[in-house]
């Protein structure tokens, strides 16, 4: 069972609004999530990021992988 760090879509039409979770590989966009680690919401700009650091740090140093977007994501917060 591999785990993988990214995103859930939320919100309505042209309105996205995502949470940033942990969820198996197999797993559908709008599945079931193991756990939810913060929101992302692009709309309000780049500040409106908000992330569990301790959980993020935890999934990370047993072997989740970051999507690309939330590898970006990680990044500019400087987590990890």
């Amino acid at each position: 069972m591999s785990v993988v760090l990214r995103l859930k879509k939320f919100g309505s039409k042209k309105n996205p609004f995502y949470r940033i979770v942990a969820m198996t590989k197999s797993t559908k966009r709008d599945g079931r999530a193991l756990e939810e680690l913060g929101h992302y919401d692009p709309k309000k700009g780049k500040d409106k990021v908000t992330l569990d650091r301790e959980r993020v740090g935890y999934w990370l140093k047993n072997g989740a992988k970051p999507s690309e977007t939330v590898s970006s994501i990680i990044k500019r917060l400087e987590i990890g």
